[in-house]
């Protein structure tokens, strides 16, 4: 009896640890949310409906992250996705602990060109999507479906000279939305740093 007691207890709890890292999936509708800009202005996915969202996990101290800024080209992507009629997002689930945080005007400093940074310090949206790394991207469809998720390219390294030779699944994936067909690669390993969630 006692042992049924203490199962029926701990059941509850077994059951929200495992709806609490649900995670969207490719062919899922993307969770929706309201996050602060490094403008101060609130952004809210739902109101981007109607347009394709990129959405990027972005640490600046992480060197994956670095390898992408500093060549140009995490730039460069963001630049051709806007100038295709994209949205750009990107999100810093960095707890405001960790020593890798940084203050939101600090964020806005980098040579970044996304419609906009947005603050997740409490790490809602980033469990929400099930964002393990920094970088770690998606595209949502303009009905508002996810329908990529995983790494920024295919060579998991820190090391720029890898960039030349990778594929950058995100610029495979603007050319898939460009010609009107279904993003080949859907689902792509991604790397980089853990996300430092609160």
């Amino acid at each position: 009896m006692q042992a049924l007691r203490r199962t029926l207890i701990a059941l509850p709890l077994l059951l929200a640890a495992l709806g609490a890292h649900a995670a969207a999936a490719v062919g899922q509708i993307a969770p929706d949310f309201t996050l602060q800009s490094t403008e101060g202005k609130p952004v809210r996915l739902s109101e981007l409906r109607g347009k394709y969202v990129v959405l990027e996990w972005t640490n600046p101290g992480c060197p994956f992250v670095r390898k992408h800024y500093d060549s140009g080209n995490m730039p460069a992507t963001q630049k051709a996705a806007r100038e295709q009629g994209l949205a750009w997002l990107s999100i810093n689930s960095t707890a405001k602990a960790s020593g890798d945080y940084l203050e939101p005007a600090r964020l806005a400093e980098r040579k970044a060109q996304p419609t906009a940074i947005l603050m997740d310090e409490e790490g809602t949206m980033g469990h929400a999507y099930g964002a393990r790394t920094t970088p770690h991207m998606y595209v949502i469809d303009p009905g508002g479906t996810l329908v990529y998720a995983g790494g920024i390219d295919s060579i998991p390294s820190a090391r720029v000279a890898d960039i030349e030779r990778a594929t950058n699944y995100v610029k495979v994936a603007l050319a898939d939305i460009a010609a009107q067909r279904p993003i080949a690669a859907a689902a792509t390993q991604p790397y980089g740093c853990s996300i430092k969630y609160k």
